[in-house]
């Protein structure tokens, strides 16, 4: 399985995309500062993810998911959260 996911920050405003096939190992690296790209924005929890069978799926939706409108696509798919999130 390969799997992609969202994650965000627990201290700032930001989301971050990715596909993995070991995802707990995966997340464990991000909020160990392993991955360039994440490290200044750790700790990370993940509030999305979505299991594919093929590699190359995961990929495209992975690539898709940081495109203008994928990340649209998941504020509307996620619009609870982030609703509850903005009370709090």
């Amino acid at each position: 399985m390969f799997y992609v996911y969202c994650l965000e920050s627990e201290k700032y405003d930001e989301l971050y995309f990715g596909y993995t096939n070991d995802l707990k190992r995966r997340f464990k690296e991000h909020n160990q500062k392993l991955n360039f790209s994440t490290k200044r924005y750790a700790p990370w929890k993940i509030i999305y993810y979505e299991a594919c069978l093929n590699e190359s799926d995961a990929k495209r939706r992975e690539k898709y998911l940081k495109t203008t409108q994928g990340g649209r696509m998941i504020k509307i798919r996620l619009k609870e959260y982030f609703y509850e999130k903005r009370k709090i």
